[in-house]
């Protein structure tokens, strides 16, 4: 059903089931609602979890990934975007893809003091580490944890690139830090926007800003000689596969010095939290969103092939990379982003070692 005729539709979450975690061998269900006494209430409201993290880098061996080294100061994201990859990973802490990667938010006080900790280990040799890999680290509780930016004043004080990814204004209130690196060549920032199509966006990524206000933040970073990319992701054929000439555009027109993007990928979980959602969404092309993803992946929505698996193969996915490529040609010629600064890395952050 649309949303606007479906009672029991969750408005402000992406996704709309709490899906099996497959690593759980029982759970709660409402199997004869007609036994109970009163109706079985869940808290819908968000959760935040504390986790005394014993580290805080993540190293990737993936082969199509270009960084090796990511941090995630939380687990969980309350943005609610309905195709994340990262929903899957959140059946490792006992919780489901669905609902509860929106609701339950792992977060990890102790991640400034970890990554001191990274960086100061014997023969320890610099290279870009991605903030964050797997969720925004500026979802709505950074604004009150701040923990992303006590991450941040590590990497300044350690004179260490970072590599950032996110699609929530609140970046913005650390343009302070982000400035100092930038002039040590020592960041990266990447915004995604994959529509300015106000209404799909609401849908599709509930808790997250819009479109033009994260076109305002490229113009902020840029203003500032931040360098800044534009990573137009997820492309989901059917639903903003055509904005990308005017996506690449704006961010252009905006300051950004070069564009990414990934295409759609339903691994694990979020095959069936997708198609769930896209059939009370758009109830009208829900089937041919789903087959034209499915035509780009080898027939399936579930696509774990190294190097295919973000890109796609097929014709529909080669009339994507055609558009994107000409677009960036029309609109980003002459640009790049500048060389990440290996060599100014401080062990100790410049303190004088202490005795052991």
């Amino acid at each position: 059903m649309p949303f606007e005729d479906n009672s029991d539709y969750f408005k402000g979450r992406g996704a709309q089931v709490n899906t099996y975690n497959r690593f759980l061998k029982n759970k709660y269900i409402t199997e004869h609602i007609e036994g109970l006494d009163e109706q079985l209430y869940e808290n819908i409201s968000t959760q935040l979890i504390e986790e005394d993290a014993k580290s805080i880098v993540s190293i990737s061996n993936s082969p199509d990934l270009n960084f090796n080294f990511s941090i995630n100061p939380y687990q969980g994201c309350e943005h609610g975007c309905i195709y994340c990859y990262a929903r899957n990973s959140h059946e490792y802490y006992g919780f489901s893809a669905g609902l509860d990667f929106e609701r339950k938010i792992i977060v990890k006080r102790n991640a400034a003091s970890l990554l001191e900790k990274f960086f100061n280990k014997r023969g320890y040799e610099p290279q870009p580490i991605m903030l964050s890999g797997n969720t925004d680290c500026y979802q709505p509780i950074e604004r009150k944890l701040k923990i992303t930016r006590s991450l941040l004043e590590v990497f300044l004080q350690y004179k260490h690139p970072v590599s950032i990814i996110s699609k929530n204004n609140l970046i913005t209130r650390d343009i302070d830090l982000l400035k100092e690196l930038a002039k040590l060549d020592l960041v990266h920032v990447t915004v995604t926007i994959n529509s300015l199509n106000e209404s799909l966006r609401q849908k599709m990524e509930p808790r997250t800003v819009t479109g033009r206000s994260r076109l305002m933040v490229i113009n902020k970073l840029a203003s500032e000689n931040i360098p800044v990319r534009l990573m137009i992701a997820p492309i989901v054929p059917g639903l903003n596969s055509d904005e990308i000439p005017a996506l690449i555009k704006a961010a252009a027109d905006e300051g950004i010095r070069e564009a990414i993007f990934t295409l759609v990928r339903l691994n694990g979980a979020i095959a069936e939290i997708f198609s769930d959602w896209v059939h009370k969404a758009y109830p009208d092309r829900a089937e041919k969103v789903l087959n034209m993803i499915a035509s780009c992946h080898g027939g399936t929505l579930n696509d774990s092939r190294w190097g295919n698996r973000m890109k796609g193969d097929g014709k529909i996915a080669e009339s994507i990379h055609q558009l994107f490529k000409i677009s960036t040609i029309r609109f980003l010629q002459g640009r790049s982003m500048p060389s990440y600064n290996l060599e100014s890395f401080t062990p100790k952050g410049g303190k004088q070692m202490g005795l052991f």
